[in-house]
């Protein structure tokens, strides 16, 4: 097996007006030819961990490399190397896509020749050929993203980190992407994915580390990780809070697993799915409880991130109404600032 990341107790700490830990002693190894998912939630240290390993940012302490080279003391190396696409696209809209494409591999110092013939594949591979020389202004924000990851490799990385690249997308451009992603793994790249998506990980990542609070909590594969929580979910739907707590503890007596009360939900992993079903109808009713809802289901990773962290990745699907609109907006503001500040290895500038 041959390592293409890694990183070994890596710190970082933010001062300012509080002090805030983002990385507390992550540690975790990446195979090479394979997807990596960090899956956390907002502030849980998987872009200050992507910012570290692509020399954007330095660690306080710990160690990481990429192909066996230190981020840190080989940082021109590594740039050289990789290739990175944000949270969102990092390219300029008042160029045509071959535009962009060509002024990232002039940026790599390639030649004119090889970036002009490398720019029309990536625009072919990534079906954009027939908008190539419109503005990317006129361009949907799945065709937006599509051409960020494809300036992502003009240069032809063999690692490639993608910070949460499909936030904001509509589901089939959600699916286009992924798709896409598969195809440059099964040509040997190695991906290091961040995401909230519990889908995106699952079907991706064939190695996952879970984030919480600057710490790797958990690490697996996504099978093994869901495994891990037994055989079947119980989930029951109350008409009230009070209802809510009390199930959460009468549904705690069918097993070792404790139950997990979310509002008016209940939660609570169970090895005998219908014999718990039963039990646990019947102990509901001996209390005068009656259920709004009541199904078995298979685990998923939102319920391995839930039962390790006690709480859900944040819901960013566009169009959320529990979120608010103006919290909506400093955030996406809050995002681009980011990406702004990672446009130099985006567009290779570094390199």
């Amino acid at each position: 097996m041959t390592i293409a990341i890694e990183v070994a107790d890596l710190q970082k700490t933010f001062s300012g007006k509080r002090t805030v830990r983002a990385l507390d002693g992550v540690s975790f190894a990446v195979e090479s030819g394979t997807v990596f998912g960090l899956l956390g939630p907002n502030g849980s240290g998987k872009t200050t961990a992507v910012r570290v390993l692509t020399t954007i940012l330095q660690a306080d302490g710990g160690r990481a490399s990429v192909l066996g080279h230190d981020v840190r003391k080989e940082a021109a190396l590594v740039r050289s190397l990789i290739g990175l696409a944000g949270q969102y696209a990092a390219v300029d809209e008042n160029l045509t896509g071959r535009e962009n494409l060509r002024m990232v591999g002039n940026l790599n110092h390639l030649e004119r020749s090889f970036v002009a013939a490398r720019a029309q594949e990536l625009l072919d591979q990534f079906n954009l050929a027939d908008a190539a020389d419109r503005p990317l202004k006129t361009y949907s924000g799945g065709m937006r993203r599509r051409l960020d990851l494809a300036a992502a490799l003009v240069a032809r990385p063999t690692v490639l980190f993608l910070d949460e690249p499909t936030t904001g997308l509509d589901p089939q451009s959600r699916n286009d992407l992924w798709e896409v992603i598969e195809g440059l793994v099964g040509d040997g790249t190695t991906v290091l994915l961040t995401t909230q998506y519990l889908e995106e990980a699952d079907r991706l990542a064939s190695t996952l580390a879970v984030i919480d609070k600057g710490r790797v909590i958990a690490e697996g594969t996504p099978t093994s990780m869901k495994a891990s929580l037994g055989a079947t979910v119980l989930e029951v739907g109350l008409h009230s809070i009070d209802d809510a707590r009390r199930t959460g503890a009468i549904l705690d007596a069918l097993g070792p697993h404790q139950a997990l009360v979310s509002g008016t939900l209940v939660e609570v992993t169970v090895d005998d799915g219908p014999r718990a079903a039963m039990a646990g109808l019947r102990n509901l009713d001996a209390e005068s409880i009656t259920p709004a809802t009541f199904n078995l289901r298979e685990p998923s990773l939102d319920d391995v991130f839930l039962s390790l962290t006690g709480h859900r990745t944040e819901d960013t699907t566009p169009g959320n109404d529990a979120e608010d609109g103006a919290k909506r907006s400093r955030r996406r503001r809050k995002r681009i600032e980011e990406v702004e500040d990672a446009l130099p290895i985006a567009t290779g500038e570094l390199a």
